[in-house]
């Protein structure tokens, strides 16, 4: 079979794991230029009110509604696998589906509670989306490679494990780009996943396909993994929360990759959610969960409860000294700094001395094999490079001696950092998640902003600021001198009336290996913003 064939053969399988009776019908089926698809679920009456209550419930109260008795996991898991059937019509999100197995799995949590009087475990009843790589027994994990279709996992990954012995129903997997490696959620085998805020604009990746689910309301929390971005950059184009953690405090082992073997900067999985304290339930639970007992990698720090100081010191990134943000992240990043000064919070400005040492770092690092690893996954079906991946089609191996310098240059650059954030005595640091607010399909160019901080392996926090893309106010900068190529290519490409609505995220980086503290102090930033919302936000 072709490649060609084989992509066309698994997306057919894949429709036809949706229910008929959850098939749009066409008369309510949103037409092609109805680009914010997020109002159907409310708008269609294609829900019930009793599954729109559910969708639109915090994951926290999902439990407790379902350990009360008051729900069972069965509506809950049903509830979210129509939505994710509606969101995959929409937004070609999905990946994989097995909502039978979801349902049936709920029924048995059902039985056990019915039985018993207790749960399963903490995320009993909770559904829970994962992205491609995470390895679920009998079923693919294609990674965007047609070489990988009919390929069932024959083991599951350590998180996945743990996630069901805690009662989590799992019900989806979610699309990525070809070998997680690029920006967008695009490849040969399924296509491109769309951004329900817009249509036309792209959802992010590599984890795309989550947030494209989630801020859909098809997902509560669901899963992604993160090298250069891919957990920061989706939710930023969609305007949902996610944690990037240092690499071994959530559990990783087992995941498949686009580039298996490399470890020079590590892959870290973490959580996407509607809310702050969604991602602070899954991290607190997951760890809970003591993780390194079963993941070689995992760290053994339980979670650490954290009291944040009432002024912080945050020193703000303005600009990565490559590419500008867009203005209605410049703005935000304005209004924010204004706020927090306001609410008695210090700011100083944080120059971005290592950046391009680091970024270039990060490119040899990814490309360190020649592009082995790709074309080895493109060549059994003759599958060819996608355009987005010409670093890696072009790329010429490393040996030993040069990788080993790369390391030094890395740690050298490493050291300066935490260096100079010791000098300077700051807490955080605020800067632009992606000079995006979101950007058309196609176009997204930069991810410096949040692979250095792979680099550095610290923990970042992408979350929505407030503020929304006007384009009567974000018009495009005059007489711009752009800082570099990729600095004028984005400038260009920026439409403000494209990205007009679009929400703002920002992205909160703290010190290695505390995710409890750059959580908390996020907390303290969305309720400098809007008082009375803080993580409800």
């Amino acid at each position: 079979m072709t490649w060609e064939s084989i992509a066309e053969q698994k997306r057919h399988a894949l429709k036809a794991c949706i229910p008929s009776k959850w098939l749009i019908p066409a008369a309510i089926f949103p037409p092609e230029d109805q680009l914010d698809v997020t109002t159907f679920p409310k708008e269609s009456g294609f829900f019930t009110d009793r599954e729109l209550e559910i969708t639109s419930t915090p994951a926290q109260t999902i439990l407790s509604h379902v350990s009360s008795g008051s729900w069972t996991a069965e509506e809950v898991a049903t509830a979210f696998c129509k939505a994710a059937a509606a969101a995959q019509q929409l937004t070609n999100c999905l990946s994989e589906i097995f909502f039978d197995r979801a349902i049936a799995q709920a029924k048995e949590l059902d039985s056990y509670f019915q039985q018993t009087g207790k749960t399963k475990g903490p995320f009993h009843g909770l559904p829970i989306s994962i992205k491609d790589n995470f390895n679920l027994i009998g079923y693919d994990s294609t990674v965007g490679f047609t070489s990988l279709v009919n390929d069932p996992a024959t083991y599951n990954s350590t998180l996945v494990d743990l996630l069901l012995g805690a009662g989590a129903v799992l019900y989806c997997k979610t699309n990525v780009p070809t070998a997680m490696m690029i920006a967008e959620s695009v490849n040969n085998v399924f296509g491109r996943t769309v951004n329900p805020r817009n249509r036309k604009l792209t959802s992010g990746g590599s984890s795309g396909g989550e947030s494209a689910l989630i801020a859909f309301g098809a997902s509560r929390i669901g899963v992604g993994t993160d090298i250069g971005g891919s957990l920061r950059i989706p939710a930023a184009c969609t305007g949902i929360f996610t944690i990037r953690p240092s690499f071994g405090r959530f559990p990783n082992f087992q995941t498949r990759s686009g580039l298996a073997g490399q470890e020079a900067v590590g892959s870290v999985n973490g959580p996407l959610a509607q809310t702050l304290d969604e991602i602070v339930l899954w991290a607190k639970t997951v760890v809970g969960q003591e993780p390194w007992i079963r993941d070689p990698k995992c760290l053994p720090i339980p979670w650490r409860s954290v009291e944040t100081k009432k002024s912080l010191k945050i020193a703000v990134l303005w600009n990565d000294g490559f590419c500008t943000p867009t203005p209605p992240v410049s703005r935000a990043l304005k209004e924010t700094v204004e706020k927090l000064k306001a609410a008695g919070h210090e700011t100083i400005t944080w120059a971005p001395t290592e950046h391009k040492g680091l970024l270039d770092t990060l490119a040899r690092m990814f490309v360190a094999d020649g592009g082995k690893s790709v074309r080895k996954l493109l060549e059994p079906t003759q599958e060819p490079f996608r355009p987005e991946m010409k670093a890696y089609e072009d790329a010429t191996e490393v040996g030993t001696y040069e990788m080993w310098q790369i390391h030094l240059a890395r740690n050298t650059l490493c050291k300066s950092y935490i260096d100079r954030w010791n000098e300077t005595g700051i807490d955080a640091i605020l800067c632009p998640t992606t000079p995006y607010s979101s950007v058309e399909s196609g176009k997204f160019a930069y991810v410096g902003y949040t692979g250095v901080f792979n680099v550095l392996d610290y923990p970042a926090v992408s979350f929505p600021c407030g503020v929304h893309t006007d384009k009567d106010v974000d018009v495009a900068y005059a007489n711009h001198q752009p800082l570099s190529d990729i600095d004028g290519q984005v400038q260009n490409d920026y439409s403000a009336e494209a990205v007009h609505g679009m929400a703002v995220n920002l992205q909160l980086v703290g010190r290695k290996l505390e995710e409890e503290k750059v959580l908390a102090m996020t907390d303290v930033i969305l309720k400098a913003i809007s008082p009375t919302n803080g993580s409800k936000q």
